[in-house]
């Protein structure tokens, strides 16, 4: 892995699959520790949610700005063609946050438990497959900014694995964290045979920034007492050093 990171752009796909394996690996990993696992190193959890939040606001809404940018001048006089990814994002922000909503409401539905299981699991396959398609096709083609990524979004799984199995317990252990890590091969199958235009991968890079700002808000917010800022803050601050200066 060190050597393919040393190496020249050329290297990129090749980077890009193994990241993609290592992602479906995270998910099958985390799939399989207990909650109580996660509770006695909250701290961890925390720190990882704090990483991913500056990975987003330190090197990816930058991209999002410059791709907005872009965007602008594709779309030219259009309406809102230079908010159309920050719209995304917020879409993104607003849609998981959605989600979260339904299934709290449902949860207690054991009739519908299932169909509930299925739609969520649906949902973060969908993200877990945009995120290993985007290894594929990054708005700064680097390995760094390659790696960068794939770190913070192999932290972010852990983040949104915890609260998927927290919902669903034994069920996600044993089919939804399979479902997960084929829904990233899956997706970073399709980066490499399919290529997007500017505009889609904008649209996706966009919607992507706002559903991972959502996804570590409500695991850190709705229970403070559970909460580690300490250790968020530190995850924040070690992760904007690394990316900044890297």
């Amino acid at each position: 892995m060190i050597a393919v990171l040393a190496g020249s752009a050329d290297n990129f796909p090749v980077a890009a699959g193994l990241f993609t394996v290592a992602l479906a690996l995270v998910h099958l990993r985390t799939g399989r520790l207990k909650v109580t696992v996660f509770g006695r190193n909250r701290q961890l959890l925390s720190a990882a949610g704090g990483a991913t939040v500056a990975y987003v606001f330190v090197l990816l809404l930058p991209e999002v700005s410059e791709t907005a940018l872009t965007v602008g001048e594709l779309r030219g006089e259009a309406l809102i063609a230079e908010q159309y990814v920050y719209l995304l994002a917020l879409f993104g922000f607003v849609a998981f946050y959605g989600v979260e909503v339904a299934v709290a409401h449902r949860s207690g539905n054991t009739e519908g438990s299932s169909l509930v299981f299925w739609a969520h699991v649906a949902v973060f396959a969908l993200y877990s497959g945009v995120i290993g398609y985007l290894l594929f096709h990054q708005e700064v083609r680097g390995l760094s900014n390659l790696f960068f990524y794939a770190l913070a979004m192999g932290l972010h799984f852990g983040i949104t694995d915890y609260g998927l199995r927290r919902h669903h317990g034994d069920e996600f252990d044993r089919t939804g964290r399979w479902v997960l890590a084929g829904a990233t091969l899956l997706g970073g199958g399709v980066g490499v045979a399919v290529e997007l235009g500017d505009l889609l991968v904008a649209t996706l890079f966009g919607f992507l920034a706002g559903a991972i700002v959502l996804n570590v808000i409500k695991e850190e917010l709705p229970d403070l007492s559970e909460s580690r800022f300490v250790a968020f803050a530190a995850g924040a601050v070690l992760y904007t050093v690394v990316l900044l200066f890297a």
